[in-house]
């Protein structure tokens, strides 16, 4: 069984950057993975996802622009690069896993994931 671990999480001013990681293990880093957030009064939001090689990326419209998703195979993490980060974008964030592709990944609904990281809170104030 795969086990997922968010870290990066924290407090950031508006504008600033924050860096998550999700740490796998359990078995071969061969999966898609991405973020997810839950924002206070909203659903859980697809952040972005890279597939399993990290050359295929895709993103919500709420992180275009402003994040990068990447993934380093060879220590079985995956990344989150958050700049100019707003208010709204306090929340969780978690880590998932589900099929291969992006493609597999956002066609899945959302409880219907392989598997979850217990979640970093990121807080976005001055």
């Amino acid at each position: 069984q795969v086990q997922l671990a968010e870290s990066g999480g924290g407090s950031v001013r508006p504008g600033g950057s924050l860096t998550l990681s999700c740490a796998a293990s359990g078995r071969s880093f061969n999966y898609a993975m991405g973020w997810f957030r839950q924002v206070s009064g909203k659903e859980r939001e697809f952040v972005a996802v890279v597939n399993w090689s990290g050359h295929s990326t895709y993103y919500g419209d709420s992180a275009k622009g402003r994040f990068t998703i990447s993934r380093d195979n060879a220590k079985n993490t995956m990344y989150l690069q958050m700049n100019n980060l707003k208010p709204e974008d306090t929340g969780v964030y978690y880590c998932a896993s589900g099929g291969s592709s992006t493609t597999d990944f956002v066609g899945r609904p959302y409880d219907r994931m392989d598997y979850w990281g217990k979640g970093t809170v990121v807080t976005v104030s001055s």
